[in-house]
């Protein structure tokens, strides 16, 4: 319980310490946001702050700070720590840096971003590898939710029809104005996302009263928990299963979205800061959920975590309650599935300079994504050994992405003369967290199905030496390239 409470805190002082910090350095002032500048009624248009900062929540609120958090308590009570800790040094400074650079850039897509700071050899493999993680992002954000849904009535099979409802959902969201579909459900979406959190939330403080050990380490809990000697070592495993709440590069490829309704630069922190923070909030609740479901069901450490969280929500809500819970999680899935396909269709459009004003344009270009996200969905629900290869691939290729976003606002900041340090920390520690996963992983271990199987230590050794040569190489880039970027009205 007092890690639990510890980690709650560090956020909530994260948030205005540390974030009015990192604030400080980035200053935005009163310069006419892209929204302004750029005006098409589709893209570029004002949005309510409120609405923005709901709107952001939902599109990084994947289901990774349920599912990935259900999994990752399973490390211990230590992810109570990790997880504020990485939140405010690591993910809530990627997520504002990130939105700051596309808000200072006309609202640029990451692989423009990318483009800017890296080079153009860099920008081509990066645009490629980003293009397939959001297919895959959107493929597992149908599949997760379309399972959830199917299991309400398992006696009926709804998933395929559940796929197709979920997937037109978000051509159409994806099709339209973003004030249209978006702008309009996510206000009734962020409200049930609250609720079923804080449902839960409170449900689980008033049980651990009567039963403090819910939130410990019982003995039926250790038996089954993670540890190296099963495979699962906290470095790299623990940042891969664990990446929402934490740091997730997906959260990147979102910023643009509402760096393009912003009516204002000062509201940067709390829009992008911010909603990472409550992000970190909503991963904290459930983690601490999972833990009080193993410690009472210990068989249920080997279930699937979808089975688990029903299981969270029926024992602590009731059926009634535990079902609206449950569909705000589906909510959460689905709601960043839809802004990962927008995503594309935003950056797709800007490295092939089609305008997307016309609705024809857009169409056209959708085509080819509803063709692959088709291919995707069709061979990962084969069997579950391909879904799970699925979710390797989307976790690790995650984690890949956040290190190069790091690594390309590190040279942003120091090119123009700031603290380049706050980026580069935590991106030297996911440039070495996703180098010691693929050197360490291998199918004999069951990890994935790429990797090259090398003994931990030697996998630590030479990621660490990639981390570091990282971070020479972004240090030295951002001197050679003062000026380029000087933060100019």
């Amino acid at each position: 319980m007092l890690l639990f409470v510890v980690g709650l805190l560090i956020l909530v002082i994260g948030y205005f310490t540390y974030g009015k910090f990192v604030e400080r350095i980035l200053a935005p002032d009163d310069r006419p946001t892209p929204a302004k500048k750029n005006y098409d009624g589709v893209d570029y248009l004002e949005l309510p702050h409120w609405k923005n900062m709901l709107i952001q929540l939902l599109n990084i609120a994947g289901i990774g700070p349920v599912i990935g958090v259900i999994l990752g308590i399973k490390f211990g009570v230590i992810a109570f720590l990790i997880i504020p800790i990485g939140n405010i040094i690591g993910g809530s400074v990627h997520d504002f840096i990130a939105g700051m650079m596309s808000v200072r850039n006309n609202g640029a897509n990451l692989p423009a971003l990318i483009k800017m700071t890296t080079g153009k050899t860099f920008y081509c493999i990066f645009s490629v590898f980003m293009i397939f993680l959001l297919l895959l992002v959107v493929a597992v954000f149908i599949n997760i939710p379309a399972r959830l849904i199917d299991g309400f009535w398992p006696s009926t099979a709804l998933f395929w029809t559940a796929v197709a409802a979920i997937f037109l959902y978000y051509i159409a969201a994806t099709l339209f104005p973003v004030d249209k579909i978006i702008g309009s459900l996510y206000p009734v979406f962020g409200g049930l996302l609250l609720l079923g959190t804080f449902a839960i939330f409170g449900a689980l403080m008033w049980k651990s009263v009567s039963m403090p050990e819910l939130l410990t380490e019982t003995a039926g809990f250790k038996a089954g928990m993670f540890t190296p000697e099963n495979d699962n070592p906290i470095l790299p495993m623990l940042f891969v299963t664990i990446a929402c709440g934490i740091l997730s590069g997906f959260h990147a490829t979102q910023s643009p979205i509402i760096a393009r309704t912003m009516a204002h630069e000062k509201q940067a922190r709390s829009s992008f800061y911010g909603m990472m923070v409550v992000e970190g909030v909503i991963a904290m609740v459930w983690a601490a959920a999972g833990l009080a479901i193993y410690n009472l069901f210990p068989q249920m450490m080997a279930d699937n975590p979808t089975n688990v969280l029903s299981e969270i929500t029926k024992y602590f809500l009731g059926s009634w309650v535990g079902a609206v819970t449950v569909i705000s999680v589906i909510i959460l899935a689905i709601t960043s599935g839809d802004t990962a396909m927008r995503s594309l269709r935003l950056s797709l459009a800007e490295m092939f300079h089609i305008d997307q004003k016309h609705i024809l344009n857009r169409v056209l270009l959708c085509l080819p994504l509803i063709a692959a996200v088709a291919l995707l969905l069709l061979w990962s629900n084969q069997s579950s050994k391909t879904f799970n290869q699925l979710w390797n691939y989307f976790a690790w290729g995650n984690q890949v992405l956040s290190a190069c976003t790091l690594t390309g606002a590190t040279v942003w900041l120091v090119s123009q003369k700031k603290p380049g340090w706050v980026p580069m920390v935590p991106g030297l520690f996911m440039t070495f967290i996703v180098c010691t996963y693929i050197l360490w992983i291998s199918p004999a271990r069951g990890n994935g199905a790429v990797g090259f199987g090398m003994e931990l230590h030697h996998a630590y050794l030479l990621a660490a030496f990639f981390a570091m040569l990282t971070g020479v190489w972004a240090y030295n880039r951002g001197v050679a390239m003062t000026g380029k970027f000087d933060d100019q009205k």
